[in-house]
């Protein structure tokens, strides 16, 4: 059952959500998919990071279903984390447009590197974690969508680097759409649970976050 860690706008008053004790947090998960109920791979996805110890995953369309977005609060949560993962599905070869409302408000103009002085997100490091309606043969400049796929994240990726951010390799999954229309097929729920299960290895991975064994996660 998904069920993250959040604030939820219902939950306390926007004022007192915006300054709030936060934390130490090793990483934060800004989740963005305006069609969860009908998406199998998101909701998986979801599940999967939930899960993890010191992982801070914000939905965005649960929070602010009215694009009202608390940003001092969103700021607060990315000042506070090392690693920042963003999970979306890919649609129409743009991210959600919520996920784009909160670049546009979060991130400051100011945060930038600038002649010589070190973006205000030095030391971090942040990827996204996509999932794609078509096939990876399509995602090629003689494939139906005639670019690669890193060329359609080329504005989240500048976004994080311009502020100094490192910029590490998308987890990517692709033929998302098929899980509309073969919601029984075990091959794609198969996919689907590889696909969560590598991406919460992966993250575990670059948080530093330890197994129940004692071990650290993707090891």
């Amino acid at each position: 059952m998904y069920n993250p860690v959040m604030t939820t706008p219902n939950a306390i008053p926007r004022e007192a959500a915006a300054t709030p004790d936060q934390p130490a947090i090793n990483a934060l998960v800004v989740f963005a998919d305006p069609s969860l109920h009908r998406s199998r791979i998101s909701r998986r996805v979801a599940e999967a990071v939930a899960g993890l110890p010191g992982v801070q995953v914000q939905d965005l369309y649960q929070l602010y279903p009215d694009f009202y977005i608390d940003v001092r609060r969103e700021r607060a949560l990315l000042k506070a984390a090392p690693l920042v993962v963003f999970v979306f599905q890919l649609a129409w070869y743009a991210m959600p447009a919520l996920l784009k409302e909160w670049f546009d408000t979060v991130f400051k103009p100011e945060w930038m590197a600038h002649e010589g002085r070190p973006g205000r997100l030095s030391g971090k490091s942040a990827w996204a974690a996509v999932a794609c309606p078509g096939l990876e043969a399509g995602y090629r400049a003689a494939g139906i969508h005639a670019r690669p796929l890193e060329d359609y994240l080329a504005p989240l990726e500048q976004s994080a680097r311009a502020c100094g951010m490192d910029w590490l390799a998308p987890h990517v999954f692709y033929g998302a759409a098929a899980g509309s229309n073969l919601a029984a097929d075990p091959d794609y729920a198969a996919a689907a649970e590889r696909h969560a299960d590598e991406l919460r290895r992966l993250l575990a991975r670059h948080a530093g976050l330890e197994t129940e064994t004692g071990g650290h996660h993707g090891t």
